[in-house]
């Protein structure tokens, strides 16, 4: 009997998951290119754009999705989901897709604030791209 329900639950897993639309590709020509500054960091650059943009929904009084943008470790760590960020890749990084392009989870929402701007995404590019440090 114990066999035949885990053989049970074992294919209905497979099944969902079998059944379950893979995720659409981005595209990545879309996004801007990263900024050409050199020496971007967390604190100098990035922390600002976050603060201002991101903060609300992603900061220190609430962390949706378990993400914490206020500061270096919380990017790195990612959310409930994963990570966000892919040191030396922004091509492949979440966060940037997210801020960048039309996807499922857009961010900010649009009743949260302005998009961030094509030189912001640049410049999370770069910093993204010189190892997110």
């Amino acid at each position: 009997m114990k066999t035949t329900i885990l053989t049970l639950a074992s294919a209905l897993v497979l099944t969902s998951l079998a059944s379950a639309a893979p995720p659409k590709p981005v595209d990545v020509s879309k996004l801007p290119p990263p900024s050409s500054k050199a020496d971007v960091t967390y604190a100098q650059d990035i922390q600002p754009i976050f603060q201002k943009s991101c903060y609300e929904c992603h900061g220190p009084k609430k962390a949706k999705g378990k993400l914490r943008l206020d500061s270096l470790p919380g990017v790195l760590k990612g959310s409930e989901d994963g990570k966000i960020v892919k040191p030396g890749d922004s091509a492949k990084s979440v966060l940037v897709h997210a801020v960048a392009l039309p996807v499922k989870k857009a961010m900010p929402p649009k009743d949260k604030g302005a998009k961030l701007s094509t030189e912001q995404v640049s410049l999370l590019r770069a910093w993204i791209d010189q190892g997110a440090k």
